[in-house]
């Protein structure tokens, strides 16, 4: 089995409350292709991937400082890369990678993607 986010139940309700008071942008609207452009994540908190995606999107979060931790607490964790790359086309059948590491930590430069 896949080592992905695991986000509780509880923590998903406690985050439902906060993303309705939450003042971040939404996402982009579906132009009526059934695509959508990626987002730039990186730099950002999960927690805006997860409010910035469509909630259909299959998403795999994983901890990229080498430690292998698990991602309980999405607030806690910013994103370090991302895949695919801000701008290319999203649709359902596309897993959106989110490498991450808690806030406060430095992204390792081997997996730093690099801004264009």
């Amino acid at each position: 089995m896949r080592r992905g986010a695991v986000v509780g139940v509880g923590a998903l309700l406690a985050l439902a409350a906060v993303a309705a008071t939450s003042t971040e942008e939404p996402a982009a609207p579906d132009d009526g292709s059934g695509t959508r452009p990626m987002p730039d994540f990186l730099d950002r908190g999960l927690w805006r991937v997860l409010t910035g995606l469509d909630r259909r999107t299959r998403l795999d979060v994983h901890d990229v400082s080498g430690r292998d931790r698990r991602v309980l607490w999405p607030p806690r964790w910013q994103v370090c890369t991302q895949y695919p790359e801000p701008g290319t086309a999203l649709d359902r059948r596309t897993t959106v990678m989110i490498g991450v590491v808690r806030r406060g930590e430095s992204c390792p430069p081997r997996v730093r993607t690099a801004r264009r």
